[in-house]
């Protein structure tokens, strides 16, 4: 199993490294990451996401797993690698791994609350495509004016950039959300502020 499922090389230096990649990537909302990180088995997955969490969950990690990337392979691989338990309530979980066929507004992830934002969900999305382009426009705390991001258009992806755009009415309650594509990654916490490019902001 931990051959099919590959950990950092060499996990101190490694894991520093992408850890500052992460960073940045939170710091300045939209810009693209590529990843170097041996790839997993699961092409659904892709190896930017997979590095997230070989470099972000721990043992006191509480990991929500969507159905469509669950399987016993990846539950071993994530206590093998990084000891975090898997857990099948999405509103207790630190981060929650899905796809964007499979995000729903409902979901009760947990926003954190005024006095302990950080205990709020940060989603590790599978997305369509990565490209600094339209449809949604971010501004806010890391962009000098603003910045496209286009992360697919099925139904799935405007759901998850329509609930970014939600965070502004409840911040600093709200979700962070960490996209992959393949070995891309790109960031949005929720102090950025989204629209549409072709409409007013979403308040």
């Amino acid at each position: 199993m931990s051959a099919a499922w590959p950990g950092l090389a060499d996990p101190a230096h490694d894991s520093q490294r992408l850890f500052r990649q992460i960073l940045g990537a939170m710091s300045e909302p939209g810009t693209l990451a590529t990843l170097a990180v041996p790839a997993p088995p699961s092409d659904a997955l892709g190896a930017a996401l997979w590095g997230v969490v070989l470099t972000l969950c721990d043992l006191e990690t509480r990991v929500w797993v969507a159905a469509d990337l669950d399987s016993p392979a990846l539950r071993q691989a994530l206590a093998f690698h990084t000891g975090a338990r898997i857990t099948d309530d999405p509103a207790s979980a630190d981060f929650a791994l899905l796809t964007h066929d499979a995000f729903d507004p409902q979901t009760p992830f947990a926003p954190g609350s005024d006095t302990y934002p950080d205990r709020a969900t940060t989603l590790l999305v599978v997305v369509e495509r990565l490209a600094n382009a339209g449809p949604s426009m971010l501004s806010g705390p890391g962009i000098e004016t603003i910045r496209a991001l286009d992360i697919g258009d099925s139904p799935g992806c405007r759901a998850l950039m329509d609930r970014l755009a939600a965070n502004r009415a409840s911040f600093p309650q709200g979700l962070d959300m960490i996209f992959g594509c393949g070995a891309r990654l790109a960031a949005v916490p929720r102090s950025t502020r989204v629209r549409r490019a072709d409409a007013k902001e979403v308040n």
